[in-house]
């Protein structure tokens, strides 16, 4: 049974829940045994790069992702703002002005450390239960709070007349469409994202990632399970606690295990170099978070 991580280089084109059943295929074609499968953020079908997807039991830990650090490269293309806020809607705005160099990593410096954003009305968050996109595709008005959220790093990479890119690491729930927006926006202008690719997911970058046909030729060589990352690859922040084979035992069984002198937060425990649980040492000893089958 695998149990790991496959990190895709999603295409543009391709949704996340399209990229899952790519890897459910894939794990059919290699005549691998029926398993949970599940991806660690959405990327949307216009935006390219690191999709990590989960297999087995770090389907588990798969909520990790979505609380990461990601990073992406975008471009910005001013004169023209969509109500998606990329290369998909329909015009809402314009604007003759197109920023200088100088203009624009002037003003790109308010963009860093924590900041408000709107997200944009074509996002997946609720409105009253229903996804915001479906009511601003049924002619809604959509109407979003301002939240904070964190740019740890912007940077402008190059320029043209009409576009500029650039490359930022951002913290969950940040929208690279609503950076964009107001880039464009404080420099006097309009804009939309016309490329968008993420580098890295958590401790996940682009180095690891393989394409949708290295995976359907490693499906079809029966070697799948060398392209998959160990569950552990998303825990890299968490330290290791080595364990006995009778404590592990315990463990599985859900029980506290205690006598423990580590200090507080969260812990690996591991027999024999794999993983048994997410256990919390607490001030009695360490409970278990999350088990592990493997």
């Amino acid at each position: 049974m695998i149990n790991g991580w496959l990190i895709l280089d999603k295409p543009v084109g391709l949704g996340s829940t399209q990229a899952v059943s790519a890897v459910k295929r894939a794990l059919r074609e290699a005549d691998e045994p029926k398993t949970k499968v599940g991806h660690g953020g959405t990327l949307d079908p216009l935006a390219s790069g690191v999709l990590p997807v989960a297999i087995g039991e770090a389907t588990k830990v798969s909520g990790r992702m979505l609380d990461a650090t990601k990073s992406y490269e975008f471009t910005v293309r001013f004169g023209e703002e969509t109500d998606t806020l990329d290369l998909e809607g329909k015009v809402v705005a314009t604007s003759d002005i197109r920023p200088s160099r100088e203009q624009i990593e002037a003003v790109i410096g308010t963009f860093t450390g924590p900041i408000e954003q709107v997200p944009p009305a074509y996002s997946a968050l609720k409105v009253d239960g229903k996804a915001a996109y479906t009511r601003a595709r049924a002619g809604e008005d959509v109407k979003l709070a301002a939240r904070e959220v964190m740019i740890f790093e912007l940077e402008l990479r190059e320029n043209t007349p009409d576009s500029a890119t650039f490359s930022a690491t951002v913290s969950k729930g940040t929208y690279v469409r609503s950076v964009a927006r107001d880039i464009a926006r404080a420099l006097n202008t309009v804009g939309h994202v016309t490329m968008l690719r993420r580098t890295r997911a958590g401790p996940f970058g682009l180095e690891r990632a393989i394409s949708l046909d290295f995976l359907a030729e490693a499906a079809k060589a029966r070697r799948l399970i060398g392209a998959v990352l160990p569950l552990e690859a998303a825990l890299d922040d968490i330290p290791a606690l080595p364990i006995t084979p009778d404590q592990a035992q315990l463990l599985r069984f859900g029980q506290r295990l205690v006598g423990f002198p580590e200090k507080p937060g969260l812990q690996l425990a591991t027999e024999g170099g794999r993983p048994v649980a997410l256990v919390e040492a607490l001030a009695d000893g360490l409970k278990v978070v999350r088990g592990f089958n493997v």
